[in-house]
């Protein structure tokens, strides 16, 4: 085999995969349901990183967890941070226009996050096992203007 050709295999076998585009999440998203108050905010991305906080009231109390999207060393990931706990690493597992799945098996729960867009709304749902028993979570945020909040 030529040099050249030799080259040109090690480079494209060397080459990083290309970097999903989440720009459809990018924006203020708002969960008014179930009695609870929750929003999310997410950067557009900036040399492939997102950036996001989500804060949650409810008659329980407040919590916020931060959060970014983005190249990892695992590869391209989620990666959550609830209450300021130390990262959680979600490995991107499907990827397309307006749905990311990210996963990581050895987290207790969840080991699934997910978020598709759908219009003017951003849905997002977390899986796993509690207990040997399947357990989810989702919300269904619409878009809103930054800081919006719930009705009274």
């Amino acid at each position: 085999m030529p040099t050249a050709a030799v080259l040109a295999a090690i480079v494209i076998q060397a080459a990083p995969p290309p970097t999903p585009d989440m720009s459809w999440m990018a924006g203020y998203w708002l969960d008014c349901s179930g009695g609870r108050e929750v929003s999310e905010t997410w950067s557009d991305p900036r040399g492939g990183l997102s950036v996001g906080h989500a804060v949650t009231a409810t008659a329980r109390g407040v919590s916020f967890e931060v959060s970014h999207i983005g190249p990892t060393p695992q590869g391209f990931a989620y990666v959550a941070q609830p209450g300021g706990a130390p990262p959680t690493v979600f490995v991107l597992v499907e990827g397309g226009p307006t749905r990311a799945v990210f996963a990581n098996a050895e987290n207790d729960f969840p080991t699934r996050v997910i978020y598709e867009r759908d219009g003017d709304a951003l849905k997002a749902r977390i899986e796993g096992e509690i207990d040997g028993q399947a357990r989810s979570m989702a919300w269904n945020f619409s878009a809103a203007p930054l800081n919006a909040r719930c009705p009274a």
